[in-house]
This record gives C-alpha cells, sequence and structure tokens, in this order.
C-alpha cells in the first residue's frame, strides 16, 4: 500500500514518456518538468527500461509491438504539441496567479 501522494501512471503513458526522453536530445530532468513529474521517477523509469532492453536486446529504439517507425513520428509530434499548450497553459495560469495576488482585498 503506497502514499496518498503517489501518483500511479498508466504503462502507456510511461512508455510515451521514456520515447520523449530518448528522442528529443533533452535532459530527464527538462522533459520530467515539462510533464510535470518527478524527475527522480522519469529517471527511474528510463533506466528500468534501458535494462529491460538490453536484456532482451531489443535495443534502445524499439518500439511498440506492430507499431511502424511513422506512427511513432505521428504520437511524438502529437506529445510534443500536447506539451506545449500545457507550457502555454501554465504560463498563463502564472500570470493570473501574479495578477490576483497583486489585487487589493
Amino acid at each position: 500500500m503506497g502514499s496518498k501522494y503517489t501518483k500511479r501512471y498508466s504503462d502507456e503513458y510511461k512508455r510515451d514518456a521514456i520515447e520523449l526522453v530518448r528522442s528529443s536530445g533533452r535532459t530527464v530532468a527538462e522533459v520530467a518538468r515539462e510533464l510535470g513529474v518527478s524527475s527522480e521517477s522519469l529517471r527511474g523509469l528510463v533506466k528500468k527500461a534501458a535494462r529491460a532492453a538490453q536484456d532482451t536486446g531489443s535495443g534502445p529504439v524499439a518500439g511498440r509491438a506492430g507499431q511502424s517507425a511513422h506512427d511513432r513520428d505521428e504520437e511524438l509530434k502529437r506529445l510534443r504539441k500536447l506539451t506545449s499548450e500545457q507550457a502555454k497553459t501554465i504560463e498563463i495560469l502564472k500570470k493570473a496567479t501574479a495578477f490576483f495576488a497583486s489585487m487589493p482585498k
């Protein structure tokens, strides 16, 4: 039984996050910040996936079974667009928070 603060992520979300780290050329911390997850959690997932890929001999670029390179590229584009939209939303919310915090009561 875990902490009430422990977040559970689907296997698909974990695979997508790992693939984003591998394909983006950015650090784990940068990707974790964008996704809103702990960098240590994401780093652990990436290491675990690398060990699993090494054990099975599938290599670092193995995708989901039956998924073509084109499909992976499209999914990656979709995830990057979603991440960008979420970053914009976060910036707007930060500005709104600052605005409302500065208002006199």
